[in-house]
Formats: structure tokens, sequence, C-alpha cells
């Protein structure tokens, strides 16, 4: 019987030839991530009273959703956390100076097709589009898994999402996403493993990719797969010198469920306050004044997102009324912007570049909203309350889309 991506690699995991969608297996874990809700797993590690981790070099601990610490709490975490690295000797911490999670996990070399990745951090989803199995756990799973390095899971169905045409200028990965969640709903592929095929998907760079499985958690995802190709060995191959097997689907698998997308016909995308799939063509509120534009975070920080928010910029002053907020999503693209020239597009347009991390993403510090107030950024959620006020309003877009808006001081076309 054919198989899926997911099914092969969690048969791998776990040791059998064969496993089923909805079986649960025992898998072995390559990688555990965690941030600083790390802090959290720490409690639960102690209270299960292993001494030491199960493997010092498949655990990563980095910083970055409250950095610099924002208040003498988080400074604590900080510290409990650096303490607990040097004690297990965990090879791979990055402290706060390198960045957002899911940028640097694959700026490092730590996505490995054909592996499963867990991390306490629902985007890890974000790991998918190099072929491995990545999904987030809560804190007391991840003790389980720094214990013994092994995790109960159910094997997830999969759907198929064929995207094939050719992509209007401006429009991007950003918006073929929102169009895709919009679409299917926010629990469209709930506890699925979502696969994305396509002459258009083969084209994408590895930056696009991660645009598409980091932000099909917000349609329920349990996994979600770009088969990695060339591309992809290219692009580990020059950040790591592990062995890695790369995992595809075999051919007329039997998917439960399949969606085909056209790319040609879409226009620029918009997700709506105050859920991710209430998805409307940019066209459609075009006008609507906005308080503070965002561009960044996990989805779309990368260069390509700056290098397409500065050609826009560039020359050009951000309206008076409104705030924009630039945040690389590691040191090593705030470095690649630097040397490009588009940080000094950035100030010199009147936008404020921040340092690498999650920062307003997620309500923790750094560009929150008050009442009222209306933000559109390139981030991943825009849930009630998501960005300070309960009260404000998030709208999502592309990081051209968010640019030429903050030149209007209000929601337009990117071109």
């Amino acid at each position: 019987m054919n198989k899926t991506i997911a099914e092969k690699i969690l048969a791998k995991a776990s040791g059998k030839k064969v496993v089923s969608p909805n079986e649960i297996v025992m898998a072995r874990v390559d990688l555990a991530m965690s941030h600083e809700n790390a802090d959290v797993v720490l409690r639960s590690f102690k209270e299960i009273g292993t001494k030491k981790v199960w493997d010092n070099e498949k655990i990563v601990i980095l910083f970055d959703h409250r950095i610099p610490a924002d208040s003498e709490r988080t400074a604590a975490t900080h510290r409990r956390l650096r303490t607990f690295v040097k004690e297990q000797q965990i090879k791979h911490f990055y402290d706060l100076k390198e960045g957002i999670c899911h940028q640097v996990l694959a700026e490092f070399g730590h996505d490995l097709p054909g592996e499963v990745l867990v991390g306490t951090d629902s985007h890890t989803t974000t790991h998918g589009a190099f072929g491995t199995f990545a999904t987030g756990i809560g804190a007391t799973e991840m003790a389980g898994v720094r214990a013994t390095g092994e995790l109960w899971l159910r094997l997830p169905e999969s759907i198929k999402i064929n995207v094939d045409g050719k992509f209007k200028p401006c429009v991007t990965a950003k918006d073929l996403i929102l169009h895709i969640i919009g679409t299917l709903g926010a629990d469209g592929a709930n506890y699925q493993a979502v696969e994305f095929h396509g002459e258009i998907i083969s084209q994408m760079s590895i930056a696009s990719r991660m645009v598409l499985s980091n932000l099909s958690m917000e349609m329920g995802a349990k996994v979600a797969f770009v088969p990695p190709d060339e591309k992809t060995i290219t692009y580990l191959k020059q950040r790591t010198n592990k062995h890695f097997q790369v995992i595809l689907p075999d051919q007329d698998v039997e998917y439960s469920g399949e969606l085909n997308v056209d790319v040609s016909s879409l226009t620029s995308q918009v997700a709506c306050p105050h859920s991710v799939d209430n998805v409307k063509p940019v066209s459609e509120i075009v006008g609507l004044k906005i308080d503070q534009a965002l561009i960044g975070s996990c989805t779309n920080g990368r260069l390509e997102d700056l290098a397409a928010a500065a050609e826009i910029l560039e020359g050009k002053a951000v309206h008076p009324d409104t705030r924009l907020l630039v945040i690389p999503a590691s040191r090593r693209v705030y470095l690649e912007a630097l040397h490009e020239g588009y940080i000094e597009i950035f100030i010199r347009a009147g936008g404020l570049v921040l340092n690498p991390g999650c920062g307003p993403c997620l309500g923790a510090h750094q560009g929150l909203l008050a009442p009222e107030e209306i933000c559109l950024a390139t981030t991943n959620r825009n849930f009630k309350g998501r960005m300070g006020s309960p009260e404000a309003f998030i709208y999502l877009a592309s990081p051209g889309t968010v640019a030429a808006s903050a030149i209007k001081g209000e929601i337009t076309e990117p071109c």
C-alpha cells in the first residue's frame, strides 16, 4: 500500500515496517526545541526525578519571545535556563543574540528531512518545509521527551494541496496560504498532515516554503510538509554535515482529502479580525486607516521579506499617523539586510528597526496596541488581545502589502 510522508517517517521513528493513520506509535525524537517556556518544562522535568537529559546533543534551547528581558521575572527565567544549560551541558543553546527559534533552527541546520522534531511552540510546523515531521507539544510532554527521548503520537491522516499556475506581480506565498486557510477554515486541517505539491511549490524559495508550513498551524495542521528536493538538499548541505534521509510520498497515495489551487487569478489577501480564516482580498478593505504596520516574525521576517518591503519603501516616507516596526527574524538576517542596504531604507523611511525576536507578535513587549488601534502585520495570528489590548484590531498580510500600507497610512494594494 502506498504511503504518505507522515506514515513513512513515523514508521521509521517507531521501528515499525508499516503504520496506518490514527494508529498510536511510540516515536523516537531526533530534536527537541524550547524557547523561554523551557522554564515550565524544567519544573515538570524536575518532578519526574530524572537527573540527566536523555541526549544533550538533541536538545535546543534558545531565547526569542521576550528579549531583551522585559521584566525582572523574565530575567530570572533566563538566568534559571542558562544555569540548566550549563548543568546539563546542552550543546545547542542560543542566547538572546540569535533570533526567532524557527528561523534559527533552519539557519543552523537542525531541520533534517525524515526526522521527528518537536517544539514547545505551536508554529513548530514551520520545519515541515524541509520534509521534517515537526510539531508543537506541551511542556509536560517535552519534559517526558527530555527524560526518555520518546513520545506517543497518533499518526495523522494526510491532506494533499496541489498548487499550480503563476503568481501575479506582488502576490506571494503569504497570500497563497492565507487564501488556503480562508478556503479550508481554522479547523479545515485539524490534526492532519498537510503536503504541498505542484510546480509553483517547486519554484518557491526555502523562505517561502517556510511561510506555508508555518501558517498551516492556523488551519489546525499537526504537521505540514513540503517534499524535499534538490533546493532543500543544497540549503541543508550548506549548514550541516549530518547525514539525513530524504523521505518522499509514494505515487498514487490515497489522501483523506485534496485541494487544488490555481494561483493565476490570486490577488493580495488579508486576514481580518479576529480570526486567521477571516480572509478577504485586499481590494475589499482598501482605505482602512492603520495606526501600526509590522514587518517581521517567524512567518515573514526573512531576507526576501525585508527585500520586498525595502523595494517599496525606498525613497518614500511612512505616513505621519502610522508607526512602522521592522523585526528581522534572526541576527544573520539582520546582518544580510544591513549589507544589502535594507535597514538604512527602513530607517530613512521613518521605520523603527528592532532586535531579532518575537516581540509584539505574541503581545509580550515592543509595539503593543492600545484600545481601538489597528495594526497591519506580517505575523501569524490576529486573535483578540494577541498584540496588546483586546479592543485592538489586527490584520495579517504580506510584507509588500504592509510596506505599501505604511506609506499611505491605510490598507492598500502592494502594487
